[in-house]
């Protein structure tokens, strides 16, 4: 066994944890904002059914200083209202939000790297 498939079946394996939390955070967080009135128009532009899953998780995860750049530039439709969302939701939303988010963005970065390198012949 080789470092390139362990790497390969960590990855996949905090894919398929970070997909488990993505349904767990849209049945528990995202779903409870969807409910307000005032979260509803905060949650962003929803490319594909789910997507605004991906922006409060998003929203929810990244540094408050990313948060702020990304919603005054020309494209800030499409990302969620980090303020707003704070405001709505505990605590634990926050923690599942961050912990769904960075898992989920490592582990796709991680295959994406993996396959990378094995089309350019570095590894095999």
């Amino acid at each position: 066994m080789n470092v390139e498939s362990i790497l390969f079946g960590c990855s996949m394996g905090g894919m398929l944890f970070a997909l488990i939390l993505y349904v767990v955070f849209g049945q528990v967080t995202v779903r409870k904002l969807r409910k307000y009135p005032d979260t509803k128009n905060a949650l962003g532009v929803e490319f594909a059914s789910g997507w605004d899953i991906l922006n409060v998780a998003q929203a929810l995860a990244i540094p408050r200083s990313w948060s702020k750049k990304l919603e005054s530039s020309p494209l800030s439709a499409l990302y969620a209202n980090s303020e707003s969302l704070r405001q709505n939701t505990t605590p634990f939303d926050r923690l599942l939000a961050a912990v769904f988010y960075w898992l989920f963005t490592a582990s796709g970065m991680t295959m994406i790297a993996l396959v990378v390198l094995d089309g350019l012949g570095i590894i095999r």
